[in-house]
């Protein structure tokens, strides 16, 4: 019976040294993509419904290839929300590198169409948007990015001559 407790002892001492070393394989010492949204696309722009693609840009700073899952996104124009949303799209980001992400949106801005048209006043002028969201990124586990970006847009550039 001493044997035995001796032996159950020093495997329980064991097992638990093991799962130290464990603990270190999930360790993530890698660094949070960056997320840019670099431009706003208007496919379709009719009375009652907008169609636009944002473009994202993913820098990935590791050393190691990075998968993207998908996008949990809210983007406002000056205090006005554009659009949110999910998109689940898988893509793969190279080791210090970056891809471009893009995301298709519906939107209604009639009931603020006074509002954007103020924006658009002067299309030259700069209109501040703010982008907030979750990035899932990991082949086998998830890991949540999250997303704070605020920026300026030039309503000059969207418009298509």
């Amino acid at each position: 019976m001493v044997g035995q407790w001796h032996t159950f002892k020093a495997f329980t001492l064991l097992l638990f040294l093991g799962l130290g070393g464990c603990a270190s394989w999930f360790a993530d010492d890698t660094l949070d993509p960056a997320v840019h949204l670099v431009k706003v696309e208007v496919m379709r722009a009719k009375l009652l419904e907008q169609k636009f693609i944002l473009h994202f840009r993913i820098d990935n700073p590791n050393d190691s290839e990075l998968t993207v899952r998908g996008l949990e996104y809210r983007v406002h124009l000056a205090d006005m929300l554009l659009a949110e949303g999910e998109h689940e799209h898988w893509i793969t980001v190279g080791a210090k590198s970056s891809a471009f992400y893009k995301v298709p949106i519906r939107t209604n801005l009639w009931p603020k169409v006074k509002d954007v048209v103020k924006m658009l006043k002067n299309p030259h002028q700069q209109v501040p948007y703010r982008l907030q969201g979750e990035m899932e990124t990991g082949l086998f586990i998830a890991h949540y990015v999250h997303l704070e970006r605020n920026g300026v847009i030039i309503p000059a550039d969207l418009i298509t001559e």
